[in-house]
């Protein structure tokens, strides 16, 4: 038994029946998801610019999503470092190819450094390593939202041994979903938490590693990852997801390995992405009633937990009297649900 086995031993109650949950919802997707090409594109589109942001903010970086757009639209967007806009345009092409053609795609090691080079490709400072192993040790560190950190997590695999190391693990993931010995959000999320442990690069290990997560689940017939962000959830979920992983990495070199921790975060994510899945499935309904601006609020409030009239209004572009109009029709078709009152009233999704 290896390592890697050692770790999945002991899978609790909980975790199997946080799979059993998902597994229900891909069954549904699979069988309910009639969304109209055009849905499916601008679905698509948002996803693209929703992770790229993300997971980008994640290790540091600062570009808000509306900023995203405007530089992919060839606006200019001086306030941000030339490092931030090279790390977001690299990670948006990749994930898009991902996204396109991960039916033809082969996990293995090649792959693995073939998308870190494509990760960097415009990153000037990581011209000299992409695509390649680090030659120097590397730490993971927790980044705030102001892109500064606040301490080290943990130390890497020593870069003499990272070859092999990613050699042994890459191996096992292979093997073992071909041979279905354990479900594959298992594997997925023990070849994760074990890369990120590695650090096989000397930068973009973190991005890299949402960016695999992506190929790995469309492979294994999780669909909706296009149409739903996992890395917004992450980035939603930071401080717990530093944690799972620390909690977990922590036990990797003693006699019982325990990754219950962050299978436990990453199955959550997944349920909450599933969930997010599910609910497109009635929403080219609700399209299909709603006039342009009024799909615009309707949109908006699918992004946010809540917000106020001012702030709908003003994100989703749309005038003030238009907006309470909107929200009074989506309120009788049970959409959305009004809470507080007079100044301070706000609206959310149900």
């Amino acid at each position: 038994m290896t390592d890697f086995d050692l770790r999945l031993k002991n899978i609790t109650h909980e975790i199997l029946a946080e799979i059993a949950q998902i597994e229900e919802l891909k069954g549904r997707w699979i069988a309910g998801s009639n969304l109209s090409p055009q849905t499916l594109g601008r679905l698509k589109r948002s996803v693209l610019v929703t992770s790229s942001g993300a997971s980008t903010r994640i290790e540091g970086a600062k570009m808000s999503d509306e900023d995203i757009e405007k530089m992919l639209r060839g606006i200019s967007v001086q306030k941000f470092s030339n490092r931030d806009k090279q790390e977001v345009k690299g990670y948006y092409e990749l994930l898009q190819n991902v996204f396109d053609t991960w039916e033809d795609l082969h996990f293995n090691e090649s792959l693995i450094k073939h998308f870190h080079k494509e990760l960097l490709k415009y990153v000037e400072k990581d011209e000299l390593h992409r695509g390649d192993y680090k030659h120097t040790e590397n730490k993971v560190e927790m980044i705030d939202e102001a892109g500064n950190s606040v301490g080290i997590l943990f130390d890497t695999t020593p870069a003499y041994l990272t070859p092999i190391k990613m050699k042994e693990l890459t191996d096992w993931t292979i093997q073992t979903l071909e041979e279905r010995k354990y479900h594959p959000l298992f594997v997925i999320g023990n070849f994760i938490v074990e890369f990120l442990n590695i650090h096989p690069f000397q930068d973009g290990n973190g991005r890299l590693s949402r960016i695999l997560t992506n190929m790995l689940l469309l492979q294994q017939g999780y669909l909706y990852m296009p149409y739903v962000s996992h890395e917004k959830l992450i980035e939603d979920n930071k401080p717990e997801y530093y944690l799972a992983l620390r909690q977990s990495q922590k036990t990797f070199n003693a006699k019982n390995p325990d990754i219950t921790a962050w299978l436990t975060f990453f199955l959550s994510i997944i349920t909450m992405q599933s969930q997010m899945a599910i609910g497109l499935l009635t929403a080219e309904n609700i399209e299909a009633l709603l006039s342009p601006k009024q799909l615009s609020v309707w949109e908006y409030l699918q992004t946010v937990n809540e917000a106020s009239p001012n702030e709908i209004a003003q994100k989703a572009h749309v005038a003030r009297p238009t907006v309470n109009q909107v929200l009074t029709k989506l309120i009788e078709m049970k959409k959305i649900e009004r809470i507080g009152e007079g100044s301070a009233i706000r609206y959310k999704k149900i």
